[in-house]
C-alpha cells in the first residue's frame, strides 16, 4: 500500500529486490529469526506483565554508525497477544505512517513507519478493517516497561545485562555508570515533552510501556493535537480520569522516570538507601531540566534571544482565555497578522511588551518561522484522510496531506485554507485504540 522511500533510502535499504522485500516485510522470510519483545508496564498507574501483542522484530540496519531496530506491527498472534489477534487494521497503520511522517518533520525524535502492506483479510474491531502489516524504524524498542519486566523477575544480573546492552547501544559514554545514563535518559524524555508541549501533541497513552529508553515518540494509536489551546485537553477514549492530558504530559513523564529509577536501584548502590536518595536527587532535577527545553522551545516560537516566562504565561493565558487555536496564534505573531487579535481583552499589552524584547526583527521572524509549523495534523482532517484510503479506497486525500506535512515550515508555499482550519466541532474529537 505505502513503501515510504526517503525513509528506506536513508537506511540503503531501498535496493532490496522487490520479493525479497516483501518477504521480509510480510513476516514469511525463512531466513529471518524474527521475534517478539517482552516488557512489563505500568498502565494508567497499574503493574502489569505485558510484551509484544502483536509486533514482531525482524532486526536491525545500521546509519551512521548507529543501529535502527526495524519492527513489524499488526503480523499475528505472539506469545503476549493476551487472547488478541495480534493483528492491525488498514486505517490504524496509516495513521501510524502519518503521524510519524509529521513528527519526523516537526524536528521532534519519532519512530517512523517504512512500509505498509495489505493482508487480504478482515479484521473485526468496532466494525469490519482491512488488515495490515506496518514496518517501523526506531533506534530501539527498549521500554521503561523492559527494564520493569527484567527487575521483576528479581534476577539482578538479568537487570544489568540489559542495562549495559541499552548503554552500549543508545549512550555509549555511559559504560558502567548507571548514574549518568539513568540522568541522560531523564533528560532525552525531558527534551521529548518540551518539543511535544511546544507544537500541541497529546500522545494519549503515556504508560512506562510506550515510553522509550532512546528518547523517541512510539504507537500512536490515541494521540492528537490540540486545536484550541486548553490544557485540560483529553482526546483518548480510555482516559476516562484525564492521566495524559496535555497539561499533565510533564509530570507524567516524570512519573514514569521514577519507575526506571526503581529497577535500576541494585545498579546504583549496593545500600539501598544510598540507591534511593541518590535516584531521588536524579529525579529532583528532572523538572528544572524539563523547564529549560520547554522554555527554549517557547523562546525560539516567540523569536527571543532570551527565555522569558511572563511574556510565555501571559500569552497562553490570553489563548485559553479567548479560546485561540493554538498553531495559529503562533503562524500570527510570525508573519505579524494581528489584525484578529489586537481587540482581545489584554493581547495590545502583551503585543507591545513582547516587541520590545526583540532587537533584530529580520532575525526574530526567520527564528520563528523555522520553530512555528504552518501545518499540523488536525484531528478532522486527518480522520478524513484516513476514512477515504482505508474503506473507500481513495488514497488522494491522505496523499495530499501527507506532501504538505513533510514541509511544515514553508512560509512560502500556499497550503488551502482547510488544512490550517482548526476543528469546527471543538471537543466533539474522540482518538481510539487501534486494538
Amino acid at each position: 500500500v505505502l513503501f515510504n522511500h526517503d525513509l528506506a533510502n536513508e537506511f540503503n535499504i531501498d535496493s532490496l529486490d522487490s520479493d525479497k522485500r516483501m518477504n521480509v516485510l510480510d513476516g514469511s522470510d525463512n531466513d529471518i529469526d524474527y521475534f517478539a519483545q517482552a516488557y512489563a508496564g505500568h498502565q494508567f498507574g497499574h503493574f502489569t506483565i505485558l510484551g509484544d501483542g502483536r509486533a514482531l522484530n525482524i532486526g536491525e540496519v545500521i546509519k551512521d554508525n548507529t543501529r535502527y531496530d526495524i519492527q513489524l506491527k499488526g503480523s499475528g498472534p505472539t506469545p503476549y497477544s493476551r487472547g488478541g489477534d495480534g493483528k492491525a487494521t488498514l486505517y490504524s497503520m496509516l495513521r501510524e505512517y502519518l503521524i510519524g511522517e509529521a513528527l519526523h518533520a516537526l524536528n521532534i525524535p519519532t519512530s517512523r513507519t517504512l512500509s505498509i502492506l495489505k493482508t487480504g483479510e478482515t479484521v473485526q474491531r468496532t466494525k469490519e478493517h482491512t488488515g495490515a502489516i506496518a514496518s517501523r524504524i526506531a533506534r530501539s524498542h527498549l521500554r521503561i516497561g523492559t527494564f520493569q519486566y527484567a527487575f521483576v523477575k528479581g534476577d539482578v544480573d538479568l537487570v544489568k545485562t540489559l542495562a549495559d546492552y541499552a548503554i552500549e547501544k543508545h549512550y555509549p559514554e555511559n559504560k558502567d555508570n548507571y548514574y549518568a545514563f539513568f540522568h541522560d535518559v531523564l533528560k532525552a524524555q525531558a527534551k521529548l515533552i518540551a518539543k511535544w508541549q511546544s507544537i500541541g501533541f497529546i500522545h494519549g497513552v503515556l504508560n512506562t510501556d510506550n515510553v522509550l529508553i532512546s528518547g523517541e515518540s512510539i504507537d500512536f494509536g490515541p494521540c492528537a493535537f490540540m486545536d484550541y489551546y486548553y490544557p485540560n485537553t483529553v482526546f483518548s477514549s480510555i482516559d476516562r480520569f484525564g492521566r495524559y492530558k496535555y497539561s499533565q504530559q510533564p509530570i507524567i513523564t516524570s512519573w514514569n522516570l521514577s519507575k526506571l529509577a526503581e529497577t535500576l536501584f541494585p545498579l546504583f548502590d549496593n545500600d539501598k538507601e544510598k540507591a534511593i536518595n541518590k535516584a531521588n536527587e536524579l529525579l529532583k532535577s528532572f523538572e528544572d531540566i524539563y523547564t529549560y527545553y520547554y522554555n527554549e522551545e517557547m523562546r525560539k516560537k516567540l523569536g527571543l534571544d532570551q527565555p522569558n516566562k511572563d511574556i510565555i504565561d501571559r500569552l497562553l493565558t490570553l489563548m485559553e482565555n479567548h479560546q485561540l487555536d493554538f498553531t495559529n496564534t503562533f503562524i500570527k505573531l510570525t508573519t505579524n497578522d494581528v489584525s484578529t487579535l489586537k481587540d482581545l481583552n489584554g493581547f495590545s499589552q502583551w503585543y507591545q511588551d513582547w516587541k520590545a524584547l526583540i532587537t533584530d526583527h529580520s532575525k526574530a521572524t526567520r527564528m520563528m518561522q523555522n520553530h512555528n509549523p504552518r501545518i499540523i495534523p488536525r484531528n478532522h482532517i486527518v480522520e478524513e484522510a484516513l476514512n477515504a484510503f482505508a474503506f473507500e479506497k481513495d488514497d488522494t486525500p491522505f496523499n495530499a496531506l501527507l506532501e504538505l506535512l513533510k514541509d511544515p515550515f514553508n512560509y512560502t508555499k500556499t497550503i488551502p485554507e482547510k488544512y490550517q482550519k482548526p476543528n469546527p466541532h471543538k471537543s466533539d474529537y474522540v482518538t481510539y485504540c487501534g486494538t
